[in-house]
């Protein structure tokens, strides 16, 4: 009998970073998930103003998923305006159609914060986004009023929710807070501050999570 495929999981980086550079912070990640489940990491379809940040991991452009102003963004913003939020959903939609199956998301920061959104969609029967689950790093709900229909109903997919207990980016409340717009969601706190976590206790948490799942339970 063939031997079941891993788990293959898109990817969605944080504001100013990129795919390359998500692959790259998650070496310990993929090592502690290996033969359990893939990551797949896609760009945001948004390039940041030049000078927004020097580079320091390479000439790739630092990219991001929406705006709460214009060109920049802050997590803790009500913006009035938000832009490209949409085009970034089209762009996850794309990525899970094109290279797909995939069967949940991986998200960091403000990637973790748009899975949320996917996760959403889904929850309410959106075809683009044949996931089954998502692992949220770091995340935390948009205080757009614009995004507050992704909120208004507990968003009954499973979630991990990975908290940073010294997270001076995205606070630890605000991740707590987005844990709670879930139906019945997983918290996997760690010691740590803005990144994706790996060490012993993380890796249990992740694969006793992902081992609730199937390949091709999103389809």
């Amino acid at each position: 009998m063939a031997e079941a495929r891993p788990l293959r999981l898109l990817a969605l980086h944080g504001y100013r970073q990129s795919a390359r550079r998500l692959r790259q912070r998650t070496g310990a990640l993929r090592k502690a998930l290996r033969g359990r489940a893939e990551l797949v990491a896609i760009d945001a379809p948004h390039l940041l103003p030049a000078g927004a940040e020097d580079d320091p991991d390479g000439d790739d452009p630092p990219r991001g998923w929406w705006f709460s102003g214009p060109g920049t963004f802050e997590a803790g913003e009500a913006a009035a305006a938000p832009a490209g939020l949409e085009e970034s959903l089209s762009a996850v939609a794309a990525a899970l159609a094109e290279h797909g199956p995939f069967d949940g998301l991986l998200g960091f920061s403000q990637g973790a914060a748009l899975a949320a959104m996917v996760c959403a969609l889904r929850a309410r029967g959106d075809p683009r986004f044949p996931v089954a689950f998502a692992v949220l790093v770091a995340g935390f709900a948009s205080r757009a009023p614009a995004h507050g229909h992704f909120y208004r109903e507990p968003i009954a997919l499973p979630t991990l929710h990975v908290v940073g207990d010294t997270d001076a980016v995205i606070a630890a409340p605000l991740s707590r807070e987005l844990a709670r717009c879930f139906v019945e969601p997983v918290v996997l706190t760690h010691p740590g501050g803005h990144f994706i976590p790996a060490a012993a206790a993380q890796k249990k948490g992740y694969l006793e999570f992902l081992e609730r799942f199937c390949p091709g339970q999103g389809q």
